[in-house]
Protein backbone atom coordinates (compact mmCIF):
# COMPACT_ATOMS: atom_id res chain seq x y z
CA UNK A 1 0.00 0.00 0.00
CA UNK A 2 1.37 3.49 -0.99
CA UNK A 3 -0.31 6.19 1.14
CA UNK A 4 -0.21 9.48 -0.68
CA UNK A 5 -0.83 13.71 0.33
CA UNK A 6 -0.70 16.89 -1.18
CA UNK A 7 0.15 20.33 0.42
CA UNK A 8 2.70 22.80 0.91
CA UNK A 9 3.93 22.23 4.51
CA UNK A 10 6.41 18.85 4.51
CA UNK A 11 6.28 18.96 8.22
CA UNK A 12 2.49 18.24 8.32
CA UNK A 13 2.13 16.57 5.61
CA UNK A 14 4.82 13.67 6.82
CA UNK A 15 2.80 13.60 10.27
CA UNK A 16 0.00 12.64 8.16
CA UNK A 17 1.61 9.86 6.07
CA UNK A 18 2.97 8.57 8.83
CA UNK A 19 -0.09 8.69 10.95
CA UNK A 20 -2.48 7.52 8.26
CA UNK A 21 -0.20 4.89 7.84
CA UNK A 22 0.07 3.79 11.35
CA UNK A 23 4.13 3.74 11.48
CA UNK A 24 4.29 3.13 15.41
CA UNK A 25 2.80 0.00 14.90
CA UNK A 26 5.32 -0.92 12.94
CA UNK A 27 8.66 -0.25 15.09
CA UNK A 28 9.42 -2.93 17.43
CA UNK A 29 9.62 -1.76 20.87
CA UNK A 30 12.60 -0.36 21.92
CA UNK A 31 14.10 -0.54 17.81
CA UNK A 32 16.47 1.90 17.06
CA UNK A 33 15.22 3.97 13.96
CA UNK A 34 17.37 5.49 11.65
CA UNK A 35 16.33 8.54 9.12
CA UNK A 36 18.35 8.62 5.58
CA UNK A 37 17.54 12.10 3.60
CA UNK A 38 19.02 13.08 0.57
CA UNK A 39 21.69 15.51 1.10
CA UNK A 40 23.84 14.74 -2.20
CA UNK A 41 24.80 18.44 -2.10
CA UNK A 42 25.19 21.64 -0.38
CA UNK A 43 22.13 22.93 -1.88
CA UNK A 44 19.00 23.63 -0.68
CA UNK A 45 15.57 21.83 -0.75
CA UNK A 46 14.11 24.34 -2.80
CA UNK A 47 16.12 23.55 -5.68
CA UNK A 48 14.61 20.29 -6.03
CA UNK A 49 17.93 18.41 -5.04
CA UNK A 50 17.51 17.80 -1.07
CA UNK A 51 14.92 16.38 0.96
CA UNK A 52 13.38 19.43 2.92
CA UNK A 53 14.28 19.69 6.66
CA UNK A 54 10.14 19.64 7.66
CA UNK A 55 10.14 15.73 6.21
CA UNK A 56 12.91 15.62 9.17
CA UNK A 57 11.12 17.24 11.53
CA UNK A 58 7.75 15.81 10.55
CA UNK A 59 9.33 12.23 11.20
CA UNK A 60 10.88 13.12 14.37
CA UNK A 61 8.00 14.65 15.67
CA UNK A 62 5.68 11.75 15.56
CA UNK A 63 8.17 9.45 16.48
CA UNK A 64 8.73 11.02 19.99
CA UNK A 65 4.79 11.54 20.35
CA UNK A 66 4.98 7.99 20.28
CA UNK A 67 7.70 7.55 22.98
CA UNK A 68 9.97 6.49 20.51
CA UNK A 69 13.60 7.76 21.31
CA UNK A 70 16.66 6.16 19.68
CA UNK A 71 16.48 8.11 16.98
CA UNK A 72 19.16 9.21 14.50
CA UNK A 73 19.80 11.14 10.99
CA UNK A 74 22.66 9.58 8.73
CA UNK A 75 23.91 10.52 5.72
CA UNK A 76 26.70 10.52 2.98
CA UNK A 77 26.93 13.10 0.11
CA UNK A 78 28.36 12.45 -3.39
CA UNK A 79 32.04 12.04 -3.75
CA UNK A 80 33.53 15.76 -3.85
CA UNK A 81 30.92 17.56 -1.57
CA UNK A 82 31.10 17.78 2.17
CA UNK A 83 28.09 16.26 4.38
CA UNK A 84 28.43 18.60 6.90
CA UNK A 85 28.14 21.30 4.60
CA UNK A 86 24.83 20.02 2.90
CA UNK A 87 23.85 19.62 6.66
CA UNK A 88 24.04 23.46 7.17
CA UNK A 89 22.72 24.75 4.33
CA UNK A 90 19.58 22.43 4.00
CA UNK A 91 18.87 23.05 8.08
CA UNK A 92 19.33 20.17 9.39
CA UNK A 93 21.59 21.65 12.24
CA UNK A 94 18.47 23.16 13.74
CA UNK A 95 16.47 19.63 13.84
CA UNK A 96 19.16 18.12 15.25
CA UNK A 97 19.46 20.98 17.90
CA UNK A 98 15.43 21.23 18.52
CA UNK A 99 14.87 17.94 18.85
CA UNK A 100 18.02 16.66 20.21
CA UNK A 101 18.57 13.87 17.94
CA UNK A 102 22.28 13.16 16.59
CA UNK A 103 23.70 13.67 12.83
CA UNK A 104 26.48 10.69 12.16
CA UNK A 105 28.33 11.54 8.70
CA UNK A 106 28.79 8.31 6.52
CA UNK A 107 31.50 9.45 4.93
CA UNK A 108 33.36 9.01 8.50
CA UNK A 109 31.64 5.91 9.46
CA UNK A 110 33.13 2.37 9.83
CA UNK A 111 31.77 -0.11 7.27
CA UNK A 112 31.38 -4.14 6.59
CA UNK A 113 31.09 -6.15 3.92
CA UNK A 114 28.20 -7.60 2.86
CA UNK A 115 27.50 -10.21 0.12
CA UNK A 116 24.88 -9.28 -2.49
CA UNK A 117 23.91 -10.89 -5.39
CA UNK A 118 26.56 -9.09 -7.42
CA UNK A 119 29.56 -9.07 -5.27
CA UNK A 120 30.96 -7.98 -1.85
CA UNK A 121 30.15 -4.40 -1.30
CA UNK A 122 31.41 -2.71 1.68
CA UNK A 123 28.50 -0.99 3.45
CA UNK A 124 28.57 1.83 6.29
CA UNK A 125 27.85 0.00 9.72
CA UNK A 126 24.92 2.70 10.96
CA UNK A 127 22.78 1.89 7.92
CA UNK A 128 23.24 -2.18 8.51
CA UNK A 129 23.01 -2.14 12.31
CA UNK A 130 19.74 0.03 12.35
CA UNK A 131 16.49 -1.99 13.84
CA UNK A 132 14.32 -0.05 11.74
CA UNK A 133 15.62 2.08 8.72
CA UNK A 134 13.35 5.05 7.44
CA UNK A 135 14.86 6.35 3.45
CA UNK A 136 13.78 9.42 2.69
CA UNK A 137 14.07 10.24 -0.67
CA UNK A 138 13.59 13.14 -3.26
CA UNK A 139 11.92 11.65 -5.88
CA UNK A 140 13.92 13.70 -9.15
CA UNK A 141 15.74 12.83 -12.33
CA UNK A 142 19.34 11.97 -12.72
CA UNK A 143 21.31 12.67 -15.43
CA UNK A 144 22.55 8.70 -15.84
CA UNK A 145 19.46 6.48 -14.74
CA UNK A 146 16.88 8.91 -15.82
CA UNK A 147 15.28 9.21 -12.15
CA UNK A 148 16.63 8.50 -8.61
CA UNK A 149 14.61 7.81 -5.32
CA UNK A 150 14.16 5.33 -2.88
CA UNK A 151 16.91 2.48 -3.95
CA UNK A 152 19.22 4.75 -5.18
CA UNK A 153 19.17 7.01 -2.34
CA UNK A 154 20.64 4.00 -0.84
CA UNK A 155 24.23 4.73 -1.77
CA UNK A 156 24.44 7.38 0.14
CA UNK A 157 24.92 4.60 2.81
CA UNK A 158 28.51 3.60 1.02
CA UNK A 159 32.10 4.84 1.70
CA UNK A 160 33.36 7.31 -1.44
CA UNK A 161 35.75 4.51 -2.37
CA UNK A 162 32.32 2.37 -2.93
CA UNK A 163 30.32 5.23 -4.87
CA UNK A 164 32.57 5.30 -7.39
CA UNK A 165 33.43 1.62 -8.21
CA UNK A 166 29.64 1.74 -8.73
CA UNK A 167 30.11 4.30 -11.49
CA UNK A 168 32.89 2.28 -13.09
CA UNK A 169 30.25 -0.82 -13.37
CA UNK A 170 27.13 0.76 -14.95
CA UNK A 171 25.12 1.71 -11.76
CA UNK A 172 22.25 -0.27 -12.38
CA UNK A 173 23.57 -3.38 -11.18
CA UNK A 174 25.02 -2.63 -8.22
CA UNK A 175 22.26 0.13 -7.20
CA UNK A 176 19.65 -3.05 -7.59
CA UNK A 177 22.49 -5.93 -5.50
CA UNK A 178 22.50 -3.31 -3.13
CA UNK A 179 18.97 -3.21 -3.17
CA UNK A 180 18.63 -6.27 -2.17
CA UNK A 181 21.23 -5.85 0.91
CA UNK A 182 20.08 -2.92 2.39
CA UNK A 183 16.68 -3.31 2.08
CA UNK A 184 14.84 -0.23 4.46
CA UNK A 185 11.67 -0.67 6.59
CA UNK A 186 10.11 2.79 5.71
CA UNK A 187 10.38 4.83 2.50
CA UNK A 188 8.65 8.46 2.80
CA UNK A 189 8.92 10.24 -0.75
CA UNK A 190 9.85 14.03 -0.65
CA UNK A 191 8.45 14.69 -4.08
CA UNK A 192 7.27 18.55 -3.34
CA UNK A 193 9.74 20.03 -5.81
CA UNK A 194 11.92 17.66 -7.39
CA UNK A 195 13.65 18.66 -10.37
CA UNK A 196 12.60 16.34 -13.24
CA UNK A 197 15.68 16.52 -15.21
CA UNK A 198 18.88 17.23 -12.69
CA UNK A 199 20.19 14.88 -9.46
CA UNK A 200 21.77 17.84 -8.20
CA UNK A 201 19.00 20.35 -8.49
CA UNK A 202 18.78 23.86 -10.52
CA UNK A 203 15.19 23.38 -12.33
CA UNK A 204 12.43 22.24 -9.21
CA UNK A 205 8.87 21.29 -11.01
CA UNK A 206 6.55 22.41 -8.30
CA UNK A 207 4.27 19.46 -7.60
CA UNK A 208 3.30 19.23 -3.47
CA UNK A 209 3.07 15.70 -3.30
CA UNK A 210 4.43 13.37 -0.75
CA UNK A 211 4.12 9.55 -0.50
CA UNK A 212 5.05 6.60 1.53
CA UNK A 213 5.21 2.96 1.54
CA UNK A 214 7.04 -0.13 2.72
CA UNK A 215 8.33 -1.49 -0.60
CA UNK A 216 11.31 0.46 -1.93
CA UNK A 217 10.94 -1.30 -5.17
CA UNK A 218 7.29 -0.57 -5.52
CA UNK A 219 7.85 3.03 -4.59
CA UNK A 220 10.38 3.62 -6.98
CA UNK A 221 8.24 1.98 -9.59
CA UNK A 222 5.17 4.67 -9.03
CA UNK A 223 7.81 7.33 -9.11
CA UNK A 224 8.38 6.40 -12.75
CA UNK A 225 5.08 6.52 -13.36
CA UNK A 226 4.63 9.88 -11.75
CA UNK A 227 7.43 11.25 -13.79
CA UNK A 228 6.02 9.29 -17.08
CA UNK A 229 9.17 7.18 -17.99
CA UNK A 230 8.43 2.73 -18.50
CA UNK A 231 10.33 1.01 -16.29
CA UNK A 232 12.73 0.24 -19.00
CA UNK A 233 14.33 3.70 -19.31
CA UNK A 234 15.06 2.98 -15.42
CA UNK A 235 16.81 -1.04 -15.49
CA UNK A 236 17.97 -0.99 -11.71
CA UNK A 237 14.07 -0.99 -10.73
CA UNK A 238 13.31 -4.27 -12.07
CA UNK A 239 16.99 -5.97 -11.58
CA UNK A 240 15.81 -5.09 -7.22
CA UNK A 241 12.75 -6.58 -8.19
CA UNK A 242 14.60 -9.85 -9.59
CA UNK A 243 17.06 -9.97 -6.88
CA UNK A 244 14.50 -9.98 -4.37
CA UNK A 245 14.44 -6.71 -3.02
CA UNK A 246 10.64 -5.62 -3.46
CA UNK A 247 8.17 -5.72 -6.19
CA UNK A 248 7.06 -3.52 -9.36
CA UNK A 249 3.43 -4.50 -9.29
CA UNK A 250 1.17 -1.82 -8.76
CA UNK A 251 -2.25 -1.54 -8.92
CA UNK A 252 -4.75 1.36 -8.74
CA UNK A 253 -6.07 -0.01 -5.86
CA UNK A 254 -2.72 -0.01 -4.11
CA UNK A 255 -2.81 4.05 -4.05
CA UNK A 256 -4.50 5.50 -1.50
CA UNK A 257 -4.93 9.43 -1.64
CA UNK A 258 -5.07 11.44 1.96
CA UNK A 259 -6.45 14.19 -0.01
CA UNK A 260 -6.76 15.79 -3.53
CA UNK A 261 -4.21 17.68 -4.89
CA UNK A 262 -5.82 21.75 -5.74
CA UNK A 263 -5.46 23.32 -9.08
CA UNK A 264 -1.50 23.91 -8.30
CA UNK A 265 -0.67 20.46 -8.09
CA UNK A 266 -0.27 18.32 -11.16
CA UNK A 267 2.03 15.91 -12.25
CA UNK A 268 5.14 16.52 -14.98
CA UNK A 269 7.36 14.63 -16.77
CA UNK A 270 11.37 15.70 -17.38
CA UNK A 271 12.02 17.49 -20.43
CA UNK A 272 14.51 15.60 -21.84
CA UNK A 273 17.22 18.20 -22.06
CA UNK A 274 20.39 15.73 -20.26
CA UNK A 275 19.29 12.89 -23.22
CA UNK A 276 19.74 15.80 -25.65
CA UNK A 277 22.88 17.33 -23.91
CA UNK A 278 24.87 13.86 -23.46
CA UNK A 279 25.20 13.79 -26.90
CA UNK A 280 27.97 15.73 -26.82
CA UNK A 281 29.96 13.74 -24.28
CA UNK A 282 31.79 10.78 -24.64
CA UNK A 283 31.17 8.88 -21.06
CA UNK A 284 33.04 6.20 -20.01
CA UNK A 285 32.36 5.34 -15.90
CA UNK A 286 31.75 8.78 -15.11
CA UNK A 287 31.23 9.63 -11.34
CA UNK A 288 27.88 11.77 -10.85
CA UNK A 289 29.17 14.65 -9.55
CA UNK A 290 31.54 14.85 -12.37
CA UNK A 291 29.26 13.78 -14.93
CA UNK A 292 26.56 15.92 -13.66
CA UNK A 293 28.40 19.51 -13.31
CA UNK A 294 29.53 18.54 -16.90
CA UNK A 295 25.82 18.46 -18.26
CA UNK A 296 24.75 21.79 -16.05
CA UNK A 297 27.48 22.89 -17.82
CA UNK A 298 26.67 22.36 -20.91
CA UNK A 299 22.94 23.54 -20.17
CA UNK A 300 24.30 26.66 -19.28
CA UNK A 301 25.78 27.11 -22.39
CA UNK A 302 23.30 25.93 -24.88
CA UNK A 303 21.18 28.37 -22.77
CA UNK A 304 23.36 31.22 -24.37
CA UNK A 305 23.96 29.57 -27.86
CA UNK A 306 27.56 28.71 -26.91
CA UNK A 307 27.37 25.01 -27.00
CA UNK A 308 30.89 23.52 -28.21
CA UNK A 309 31.01 21.37 -31.53
CA UNK A 310 33.54 19.16 -30.39
CA UNK A 311 32.67 16.17 -27.75
CA UNK A 312 33.92 15.91 -24.64
CA UNK A 313 36.01 13.10 -22.87
CA UNK A 314 34.69 11.97 -18.95
CA UNK A 315 34.80 9.05 -16.37
CA UNK A 316 37.48 6.95 -15.35
CA UNK A 317 37.23 5.04 -18.54
CA UNK A 318 39.58 7.70 -19.83
CA UNK A 319 42.49 7.26 -17.49
CA UNK A 320 45.60 6.79 -18.52
CA UNK A 321 44.27 7.78 -22.48
CA UNK A 322 44.72 9.97 -24.90
CA UNK A 323 42.46 11.66 -26.38
CA UNK A 324 42.54 14.65 -28.88
CA UNK A 325 40.00 17.00 -27.35
CA UNK A 326 38.68 18.68 -24.29
CA UNK A 327 38.38 15.82 -21.13
CA UNK A 328 36.65 16.94 -17.65
CA UNK A 329 38.15 15.81 -14.34
CA UNK A 330 41.56 13.82 -12.99
CA UNK A 331 40.53 11.07 -14.82
CA UNK A 332 40.93 12.58 -18.22
CA UNK A 333 44.48 14.06 -17.97
CA UNK A 334 45.81 12.97 -21.01
CA UNK A 335 43.05 15.16 -22.96
CA UNK A 336 44.53 17.56 -24.87
CA UNK A 337 42.79 20.09 -23.19
CA UNK A 338 41.46 18.96 -19.42
CA UNK A 339 39.73 20.54 -17.08
CA UNK A 340 41.18 19.29 -13.70
CA UNK A 341 39.07 18.52 -10.54
CA UNK A 342 37.53 16.04 -8.63
CA UNK A 343 35.11 17.04 -9.53
CA UNK A 344 35.87 20.86 -11.30
CA UNK A 345 32.50 22.92 -11.37
CA UNK A 346 30.17 23.38 -14.03
CA UNK A 347 31.13 27.07 -13.92
CA UNK A 348 34.66 25.87 -14.48
CA UNK A 349 34.04 23.62 -17.09
CA UNK A 350 31.82 26.17 -18.86
CA UNK A 351 34.52 28.71 -19.06
CA UNK A 352 37.13 26.35 -20.47
CA UNK A 353 33.99 25.02 -22.73
CA UNK A 354 33.69 28.63 -24.20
Amino acid sequence: MIYQIYGTDAHVMTKSLMESAGVANMIPSGASVVLKPNLVLAQRPESGATTHAGVLSGCVEYLQDYGISDISIIEGSWVGDDTGRSFQVCGYDQICKGYNVPFFDLKRDRTRQVDTPLRPMEICRRALDAEYFIDLPVLKGHCQTKMTCALKNLKGCLPDREKRRFHSEGLHRPIAALAAALRPNLVIVDSLCGDLDFEEGGNPVQTNRMYLGTDPVQIDAYGCQLMGLPLSEVPYIQMAERWGAGSTALDEEDIRCINQPSAGDFASRPTGAVARLARHVQQDSACSACYANLIRALYELERTGSLPKQEIAIGQGWRSKRYPGIGVGNCCLGAEICVQGCPPTAERIAQTLQ
